[in-house]
């Protein structure tokens, strides 16, 4: 028997919702800034969630992603040469297109019809203009409503440098539509690539497309299956959904409307929209509100720190302002010295971050090199044509995970220096204090002369703590990730990387030609390389510096206010005392038990997360 509406226990969101406008209120009560900022952090949420569409080469991965749009011809299909740049479609009121150049280059405007030359190898730029890292289109798609789009590029295949960069967009988005085509089962490429991200992605969305185009493409899904099963058996129950992106587009040149609805019911396209909404929806909710959960428990545990230390005051008197100007004087100190201790450490600790980085940097740049002395070996004449596109893509993969590498680094570098100037209670206001301002710390490549034709470097990127191309078009796709808060914002670092293509240097088709090639072009990426992130490691120094000395004004200026509020209790007679110490313990009491509730909900959205 159903248990009474009145005894059911809420759902999971219905709890969080609850308790979200508890905590809210309460503290508006007693910290309305904090609140302030928890109400923006919610307000900031994004509202819909992505898919990252990855397939290989000649699968009708774009033709899909234009039917699901409902805009045929939008994303260029099958171009030639395919670039490493992705796709990123949203919704907008009007039809437009944006070539970005994160962390270097405002956007550019685009026409749509020059779509092709921004994203193919075979089309030539506008004079003037540098290889977007990705490109924005956005219009007034119901579907982009409800849900973005990311369409990577699939040119070179699942096993090739592209099929790394879809690798690890793929291990950053909430959901993946795995686009293969009714004409073969599986290939080795697409199971290793499953296989591999397997673990990673939480949710997969299948579509086998082309099914008009082949009799025998049931056949085809029950050796998918089977293959699952065998090589990626997290995925062996997976649904697929049969699509016919020709047959969609044929429903907008039907004779009637009756032949145009059976087209598109017959298509298959209407089914992964819904089956992408309806997966999606539910957990881009969930982020947000774990978002602003998130965002609660740092605000009350900063709040939970003033209300002991007001604790102490009216408690101890005395003995707490004695305390608190010995450690005022003690960090006033660290913060005037010439020699200052902190700053020898920051120093040391980036100066082996530089020797680490050149290690990386060689074995990256190696492995790079041998991969495709050995695709070079391999190659016919056609395959040979195709690889300078694929060695710029490789060398942004590869400069992305230098750049990510470095960013995390530097930002263990300030924790490490935090660690040793504050105790464990003033690193969480720090926390806090830091989380509210979110200013990032940007450290940019420098300047550089106009490039000319005999110039390589001709792609700008920037990385914000993650993946070059994959998690700046997909960071927002990213699940119910929740991060911890910095203890000083997050270093970007915008590296540049290669854009070889066989027109900048005339070379015949012959395999030791294109070694010598191959090995020029790394050595010019090495030696940039190098130099940008030795010019940006001294300016990283330098930010980290001015970082962590306002760490320091942060703190002394905390130790001051409370020191009055020390003054002000000991001026207060007992009563007076014993009812604010009184009312101090009960708002402490709520804070931290709200702050518990917030941490608990927050552990029970990342296990329903954990369980998908």
């Amino acid at each position: 028997m159903t248990a009474p509406a009145a005894q059911q226990k809420p759902s999971l969101p219905q709890q969080v919702k609850a308790t979200r406008e508890k905590l809210l209120t309460l503290l508006k009560d007693v910290n309305p800034d904090s609140a302030r900022w928890v109400d923006e952090v919610r307000a900031k949420r994004r509202g819909k969630p992505s898919a990252v569409v990855v397939g290989e080469t000649n699968r009708g991965k774009s033709s899909l992603v234009n039917a699901l749009i409902g805009q045929p011809g939008l994303s260029p299909v099958d171009a030639e040469v395919a670039t490493a740049t992705y796709l990123v479609f949203g919704h907008a009121e009007e039809w437009g297109a944006r070539a970005c150049y994160p962390g270097q280059l405002a956007p550019i405007p685009i026409e749509l019809a020059e779509l092709i030359n921004w994203v193919s190898a075979a089309h030539e730029l506008p004079t003037g203009h540098l290889p977007p890292r990705y490109v924005e289109i956005d219009g007034p798609a119901d579907f982009l409503d409800k849900v973005s789009i990311v369409d990577t590029p699939g040119v070179g295949g699942l096993d090739s440098m592209h099929g790394e960069l879809a690798k690890e967009a793929a291990e950053s988005a909430t959901a993946l539509l795995f686009v293969v085509d009714a004409s073969a089962p599986f290939t080795t490429g697409e199971l290793n690539f499953l296989a591999t991200v397997g673990e990673s992605v939480e949710t997969v969305v299948f579509a086998l497309s082309k099914v008009d185009q082949y009799r025998g493409w049931r056949q085809v899904l029950e050796a998918n299956q089977a293959l699952l099963a065998e090589h990626a058996p997290r995925f062996a129950q997976a649904t697929f959904h049969p699509v016919s992106a020709r047959m969609y587009e044929m429903a907008a040149k039907a004779p009637t409307p009756d032949a145009a609805a059976m087209l598109r019911e017959r298509s298959g396209v209407d089914e992964v929209r819904t089956a992408l909404t309806s997966l999606l929806a539910g957990r881009s909710a969930m982020l947000g509100e774990a978002n602003t959960m998130r965002a609660l428990a740092t605000a009350l545990v900063e709040l939970q720190i003033r209300l002991e230390a007001e604790k102490r005051a009216l408690s101890t008197g005395e003995d707490e302002a004695e305390k608190l100007r010995a450690r005022k004087d003690e960090l006033t100190s660290e913060r005037r010295s010439s020699t200052k201790g902190w700053q020898v450490r920051m120093r040391t600790e980036i100066q082996r971050t530089r020797l680490e980085n050149n290690h990386e940097v060689g074995r990256q740049m190696r492995d790079v090199q041998s991969w495709f002395r050995q695709a070079i070996d391999a190659a016919d004449r056609d395959k040979l044509r195709e690889l300078p596109p694929q060695v710029d893509a490789a060398l942004q993969m590869v400069s992305g995970r230098i750049s990510q590498g470095v960013a995390f680094r530097l930002n263990q570098v300030a924790e490490i220096v935090l660690g040793e100037l504050f105790t464990p209670e003033e690193l969480t206001m720090i926390r806090a204090q830091f989380a509210r301002a979110g200013s990032p710390i940007i450290v940019r490549g420098a300047d550089k002369r106009p490039p000319t034709t005999e110039d390589k470097l001709l792609v700008f990127m920037g990385v914000t703590g993650g993946f070059s191309a994959g998690k700046l078009a997909v960071a927002p796709l990213a699940g119910l990730v929740i991060a911890p808060v910095l203890l000083v914002p997050t270093i970007a670092i915008a590296l540049g990387a290669g854009w070889w293509l066989a027109k900048t240097r005339k070379h015949s088709a012959d395999k030791q030609h294109m070694k010598q090639w191959l090995g020029e072009a790394i050595a010019d990426a090495r030696s940039t390389v190098d130099q940008l992130l030795a010019e940006q490691l001294i300016e990283a120094e330098q930010q980290l510096s001015l970082s962590l000395d306002e760490a320091l004004g942060k703190r002394i200026a905390g130790i001051e206010e409370e020191l009055r509020e020390v003054d002000k209790a000991l001026r207060l007679d007992t009563a007076e005392r014993t009812k604010r110490l009184a009312a101090v313990d009960k708002r402490l009491a709520d804070v931290t038990g709200g702050r518990e509730r917030a941490e608990k909900l927050l552990a029970s959205i990342r296990s329903v997360r954990d369980r998908a």
